[in-house]
């Protein structure tokens, strides 16, 4: 493998605007291919926009929601990629020929679509169905993963991705910024985004506190460094419906540490150099070839019944 360069973006997407959010991917994906990036990673739904569509029927998911490959959605994404020579990874939702609807993360490059990923915990919406399997795909020469926002939270996927042979996950989310019963949670008041020019101090305590990044640093640097993996994570940032995100893109070398992170409000991106000799350094790597999986494979393995709370779907708590 040689070292390539990888962006990560984020921006303030417009919920349900298709052509307006492929724009904003466009323009910055234009931007990164100038400056030598290989690829560059956009957020969970970047495409269609995220929370609103916990208020949509099946009638208006389906409306929403497209084929793939062969939606108009790709066919642009594919478009952008060749006239940039760059790699694109962004989100929207799917449909199959059944109706079924799954929350979709896509990679594409100049040749079309590379990889499609469906969300293995999928929650903002009642009739969503779950993926049932694991993304591994090459770029460039290095094997990658996908899994999006909750599918991180169960380390099992991030492990078993790892162990299918990924050296980089890209992780895209909309995250932070809710309730939960973890102490310090919480919507941050949209009030400080639209002030942002005149107070960024405010706000910027508000993202970098324990509503915001503090809870990220909890544990997002600890599945790059566990794995040995390099870790592409993208977030929205701004008002997502009636929810403000903070956005914090980064990306993380597989010792746990931030190569490059987005610091600013507005829709941005920042680049890296990822090479693969920190893939056999670090002790991700070690610890792999130090598993003793006859200990606890049926204690892993062990049939559950799956539990998924999420808290601020049914909060009062006021935003």
């Amino acid at each position: 493998m040689d070292k390539i360069k990888i962006s990560t973006a984020q921006f303030e997407h417009k919920s349900a605007d298709k052509a307006y959010n492929l724009s904003v991917i466009e323009k910055l994906s234009k931007k990164a291919a100038e400056e030598g990036s290989n690829i560059i990673a956009f957020h969970e739904c970047s495409i269609t926009g995220y929370t609103f569509a916990m208020h949509l029927s099946k009638e208006q998911m389906l409306d929403l929601a497209e084929p793939i490959p062969h939606g108009e959605s790709i066919t642009k994404l594919t478009e952008i990629a060749q006239k940039n020579n760059i790699a694109i990874l962004a989100g929207l939702f799917e449909k199959d020929e059944n109706e079924n609807l799954f929350k979709a993360y896509v990679c594409v490059d100049k040749n079309g679509l590379v990889a499609k990923f469906r969300k293995l915990h999928p929650f903002i919406n009642p009739y969503l169905t779950p993926g049932d399997s694991y993304c591994i795909f090459e770029l460039f020469g290095w094997k990658c993963g996908i899994l999006i926002c909750y599918d991180n939270n169960i380390i099992e996927n991030v492990r078993a991705t790892k162990l299918l042979g990924a050296d980089i996950i890209f992780m895209p989310h909309v995250t932070m910024c809710t309730p939960s019963t973890r102490p310090g949670a919480g919507f941050v008041d949209p009030k400080l985004w639209q002030n942002r020019e005149a107070d960024p101090t405010s706000l910027r305590l508000e993202f970098d506190g324990m509503k915001g990044r503090k809870w990220l640093m909890k544990w997002l640097p600890s599945r790059a460094y566990d794995n040995g993996i390099y870790v592409v994570f993208s977030n929205a940032i701004g008002m997502d419906d009636d929810q403000l995100k903070n956005g914090c893109s980064m990306i993380i070398d597989p010792f746990g540490d931030i190569l490059a992170e987005c610091r600013s409000f507005e829709d941005s991106f920042v680049t890296t150099t990822i090479t693969p000799e920190k893939l056999t350094q670090s002790g991700g790597y070690r610890y792999i070839k130090a598993r003793r999986p006859e200990l606890y494979k049926n204690i892993i393995g062990q049939d559950h019944i799956p539990e998924q709370k999420v808290v601020w779907l049914n909060t009062d708590q006021k935003k």
